[in-house]
């Protein structure tokens, strides 16, 4: 769970951020003092550290994508020997493709979550 600490500066971020200035520690201690909220002194630099070079906003609007797993990944054991076809993981793979199918003809109908 984040502390107070975090949220605040993870706040001031997001304002710098949404108004498009560059994220340093003494802006992030300017947002946090106009805010009346006191932090731990390495907080402010540690953020700003760790979005230097970052584009906050394009990071948020891909959130979703960077949080899915590849498609095909490799299984939990590792790759199987060559020639070896396994039988149980080739069934799992036509189901999860019967899946994915089914999916897109409810978007393709009009039944899709976000439309």
């Amino acid at each position: 769970m984040a502390s107070n600490n975090e949220l605040a500066c993870v706040y001031a971020a997001l304002i710098l951020a949404d108004d498009q200035v560059t994220v340093t520690a003494d802006k992030i201690n300017t947002i946090l003092k106009a805010a009346n909220v006191a932090v731990e002194p390495y907080w402010p630099s540690l953020f700003a550290r760790a979005l230097d070079g970052v584009d906050i906003k394009s990071m948020l609007s891909n959130i979703g994508s960077m949080a899915a797993a590849p498609a095909g990944g490799a299984p939990a054991g590792g790759a199987a020997p060559a020639g070896d076809t396994g039988g149980a993981p080739a069934k799992e793979e036509k189901k999860e493709e019967k899946k994915e199918e089914s999916e897109e003809s409810d978007d393709d109908m009009g039944f899709g979550l976000f439309d």
